[in-house]
Formats: structure tokens, C-alpha cells, sequence
């Protein structure tokens, strides 16, 4: 269960009740979550959940340089300190993926390497059936749900929400307040599109769910991506293992939006 998006010194503990908060979290929560702890909505049913900090989120984000503290711990930080480390961590963000992309690799490869090594990871614990393991995420979890649907076929289902259009559309209108370069896969994107992460995941189930209120993908972007993805689930012969909820709701993983998705992993990973 992946998240991005909101206070970037934050990873885990954004969908994870922990023995702490703090007033950029709880805004979190309410704007994005219906004021609920993802994790906790899952595992209420019957679902074991694992988070982890992404590369440059949480206990991952950069720290030692370019004015950034040494060390730092932002459940104790508040106000104009928490708004400085917030944008100077931040502001470390595209000059980080250029360094991958110069050390030979890339901001999707990293991310790839460290879901899939969950996958390896939950497949050791007792409680979790190694045949019945699904994914989810917002925003940029999304996108990271897309890729480790597509590519680790020990993913039986998956719903990315908040994150889906198409390049053509995307470079015209918002490219670098959504879809940037860190999301990118140079080299290959004149032969596969945003699209075709989520198609190349077939015969998974995959629930596809985007606002049509949402402004960081234009509304036509959505309706031609699940026209592709639809398209792609068809060629493969499992067309009703692809879906697509549009509500009118702008960017946001709502207690509507967990319950499709709750009801999308029950049919397809515990039926």
C-alpha cells in the first residue's frame, strides 16, 4: 500500500496509526482519506497491510545537505521549521531522480525494486496467502501500483487510484505538476504510454479509479486511458477483470473510493 503527495517528511505515517500525529498528517487524513487511516480501514477487513517509506518520503527523505538538518524528527517540528525542511526536502526531489538517472538507474526502477521486494517479504509471513496478494496506492502510489501490478505477476489484484491519463494529453496540460520526469521510463515512452502499465497487468484485476474532478489529469485524458486499458483487457481475453470508476470528486482515496476498492480485493482475492 503505497502513498504520495501531501508532507514529504512523512511516508508511512500518513496511512498508519502510529503513537503520534501531527496537524500536517490529520489535515492529510481529512482531505484525502475521509479523515481515516488507510491501513487501518484494510486490515479492519481482514487484510494484512504493509507500508513502507518510499525513496525521499519519511525516514528516506534526504537529510545532511543543502541547508537540510543532519537530523530531524518532524513529528516535533512545527510551523515555519516544518515549512523550511518540508521545501528544502522538496526542492531535492528532481535533482534526486537526475543522480539516479547519471548512477545508471531509474526513480521507476528504485521504486519497482522496493514493492516487489515486499511481495518477497509478505510471502514469508504465516498469515498471508503467497495466491491472494493485491496492492493499492494514491497519487503517485497509484502510479507505483500500476508498475508492480504490471510487472510481478504475484500481484493477483490491484486498484490505483488517482493516477491515470495519457502522454499526449498530459505534455500539453500539466506535465510537471503530475506526470513528470520522475515518472518517466527513458527510452521506452515512445512505445508505451500510462495506459499500458496498467493493460500490461492483464489477466490481473485491476479496479482503475480517477475523479473527473481531479485537475491533475484533464478529464478526456481519463476517459481515453480506460478506453485503451478497456481495449487492452479485451485482447487479452479477461475483459471483466479491468474497471473504471470516475467519480465526480477531485483528487482523493474517500471513504467511497475504499469501499469500491475493499469490495474489488474481496472479489477478486478472497472469492
Amino acid at each position: 500500500m503505497d502513498e504520495w503527495g501531501g508532507p514529504m517528511l512523512f511516508g508511512k505515517e500518513r496511512i498508519v496509526r502510529t503513537d503520534r500525529d501531527h496537524p500536517a498528517l490529520e489535515e492529510h487524513r481529512v482531505v484525502y482519506h475521509s479523515g481515516n487511516y488507510l491501513a487501518e480501514v484494510f486490515v479492519r477487513q481482514g487484510y494484512a497491510v504493509l507500508s513502507i517509506d518510499a525513496h525521499h518520503f519519511g525516514e528516506r527523505a534526504p537529510r545532511g545537505f543543502n541547508g537540510i538538518p543532519d537530523s530531524y524528527d518532524p513529528f516535533s517540528l512545527f510551523s515555519e521549521d516544518f515549512d523550511e525542511i518540508h521545501r528544502l526536502v522538496q526542492e531535492q526531489l528532481y535533482l534526486g531522480v537526475r543522480q539516479l538517472n547519471w548512477a545508471g538507474t531509474t526513480w521507476m526502477g528504485l521504486n519497482f525494486w522496493d514493492d516487489s521486494r515486499c511481495v518477497d517479504y509478505l510471502r514469508t509471513r504465516r498469515e498471508v496467502d503467497p495466491q491472494r496478494i493485491g496492492c493499492t496506492g494514491l497519487s503517485g502510489g497509484g502510479w507505483r501500483t500500476n508498475i508492480l501490478a504490471g510487472l510481478d505477476r504475484r500481484i493477483k489484484a490491484s486498484v490505483s487510484v488517482g493516477w491515470m491519463t495519457t502522454g499526449d494529453y498530459q505534455q500539453v496540460y500539466n506535465l510537471h505538476g503530475a506526470v513528470g520526469t520522475f515518472c518517466l521510463l527513458p527510452g521506452v515512452w515512445n512505445r508505451i504510454d500510462v495506459p499500458d502499465l496498467a493493460v500490461i497487468a492483464a489477466p490481473g484485476a485491476s479496479l482503475v479509479v480517477v475523479g473527473s474532478e481531479d485537475h491533475l489529469f484533464p478529464p478526456e485524458a481519463q476517459i481515453e486511458a480506460a478506453r485503451q486499458i478497456q481495449a487492452g483487457y479485451a485482447w487479452a481475453g479477461c475483459p471483466e477483470r479491468f474497471t473504471f470508476y470516475n467519480p465526480p470528486k477531485p483528487h482523493c482515496y474517500d471513504a467511497d473510493i475504499q469501499e469500491k476498492a475493499i469490495a474489488w480485493f474481496d472479489r477478486h482475492l478472497k472469492e
